[in-house]
């Protein structure tokens, strides 16, 4: 999912060129085309299409499409995988977005090329959501933080790779195909996959999860488990509706938590992708710029792992700081000059700005992903990732704002994440919490008594097991 998003980066790399002083000035666009000279050795959609002078939006268009089908695919796939399952839409997504991959790839006309990203980011946008939540109800809430953040770090990790595929593959169709081709290894090992057993047991099938807790011990070396999952219900199934992308307004739980995270969300992209353009530089090896774009957010995950399984830490109160320091250090940026010949100046407060939020970011995928039942997560997720998408196309005008003041933009970024930051202090900490699994849960007081004297009784258990050992 990382090449496909950084694919545009250097696909619609524009080399420096330049138009004979012969043509003339009332010259067709075709006549035109006839008189630039490229004077890099560089292939991509701009030098085999011309898209230069009036032609030169169709690039940024082209890479707009693509985060504006990740948007959609972020509504759609997100309450489809909540009803018909993790497994089948993540199948289905994986395959559609290797089709149209390779429809990038080949693509006879830029119509065709700007299409097939349209598609493409939807697939993508959709299957990142599933992907992600697939991975936490794989594996015990314990281990929900380690998964959510080494499924961020591989995106940064993909990053850094795809840049290195770029350096030695430099024919733009033919890495556009490079990029794609691992999809069609990932398809084949996702038909191995089980379907989400906590999103069985919360649609009734509670021998169907028992099957699948079931295989994964068995995978994990453990023959003799044995599984009983309590049967839900079929009354309480019946006779409630579905949830959907409703219940996030109407039920009261859930609407203002949901208005948090949109607008945390929000914030997130909005610092982020403002502090990478602001923070580029733009001078240097476009290959290593792209690798450190992904290799400057590593520092952020050990942190996250480190902080957010603390109790006197946990998600809510590091995922504030974290933004909290975002915001701060974009406010430090504007009283020091871009370059004052130290090592501490405003470029290296804006990379620290953006390790912060990078950070956050990670953070706010496990927290919000802990904050929804089972029934509506992916739901709860698409709609909070929409709001980060909204962001990220909002972050390239906000440097236009320099024409009211030269600080203005980290003014924006600065009060955007302290902002956010202090909002998400009102959300509840889900540390060493349980996980609620329908919506009735939500408010049942009987329920999380319950569950907590488990959780209790657990880790009484355990420390039990290891005095014996």
């Amino acid at each position: 999912m990382a090449f496909q998003s950084m694919l545009i980066v250097l696909v619609g790399a524009v080399p420096d060129y330049h138009i004979d002083k012969s043509v003339h000035p009332s010259s067709t666009e075709e006549e035109l085309f006839k008189h630039i000279n490229f004077t890099e050795n560089l292939s991509s959609i701009v030098t085999e299409w011309f898209l230069v002078k009036q032609q030169a939006y169709k690039v940024s268009l082209a890479g707009s499409l693509f985060f504006a089908g990740v948007l959609l695919g972020n509504v759609l796939f997100g309450p489809l995988s909540d009803k018909i399952g993790r497994k089948p839409v993540l199948i289905a997504g994986l395959f559609f977005e290797v089709l149209f991959g390779y429809a990038t790839a080949f693509a006879p006309s830029y119509e065709m090329f700007a299409l097939s990203r349209l598609l493409v980011g939807m697939m993508n946008g959709g299957m990142a959501l599933v992907c992600f939540v697939l991975s936490q109800e794989y594996v015990g809430k314990s281990y929900w933080a380690m998964t959510g953040t080494l499924t961020n770090m591989m995106f940064a990790v993909g990053i850094a790779l795809f840049a290195g595929l770029g350096y030695y593959v430099r024919q733009w169709r033919t890495l556009a195909t490079a990029a794609n081709s691992p999809g069609v290894l990932f398809f084949l090992l996702s038909w191995n996959f089980p379907e989400s057993p906590r999103w069985l047991y919360s649609q009734g099938h509670s021998e169907q999860a028992e099957q699948v807790l079931l295989y994964l011990a068995q995978q994990n070396g453990r023959d003799r488990v044995y599984v009983k999952l309590k049967q839900k219900t079929g009354s309480a199934q019946s006779s409630n509706p579905r949830p959907g992308l409703l219940n996030l307004v109407t039920h009261p739980a859930l609407r203002w938590r949901t208005v948090i995270l949109m607008y945390v969300w929000y914030a997130c992209s909005l610092v982020y992708y403002g502090l990478t353009m602001n923070a580029g530089g733009g001078t240097g090896n476009r290959y290593l710029t792209v690798a450190m774009y992904g290799l400057v957010e590593l520092p952020a995950y050990p942190l996250c792992i480190y902080f957010i399984n603390k109790p006197w830490a946990g998600r809510r109160k590091t995922m504030a700081t974290f933004l909290g320091l975002a915001g701060l250090s974009c406010l430090f940026t504007m009283l020091i000059p871009a370059h004052t010949g130290s090592r501490f100046n405003s470029t290296t407060l804006a990379l620290l700005g953006k390790l912060m939020v990078s950070a956050a970011f990670n953070i706010v995928y496990v927290y919000t992903s802990e904050q929804y039942p089972t029934v509506i997560r992916n739901a709860g997720l698409g709609v909070c990732s929409m709001a980060c998408r909204i962001g990220g196309i909002l972050a390239p005008f906000v440097p236009s704002m320099r024409a009211l003041h030269q600080s203005m933009p980290f003014v924006v970024f600065g009060l955007s994440g302290i902002s956010a930051g202090c909002l998400s202090l009102l959300l509840q900490e889900t540390l060493n919490r349980p996980i609620a699994e329908t919506l009735e849960e939500l408010h049942n007081p009987v329920y999380h008594r319950v569950l907590d004297r488990q959780v209790s009784l657990f880790e009484e258990d355990e420390a039990k097991q290891k005095l014996l050992q």
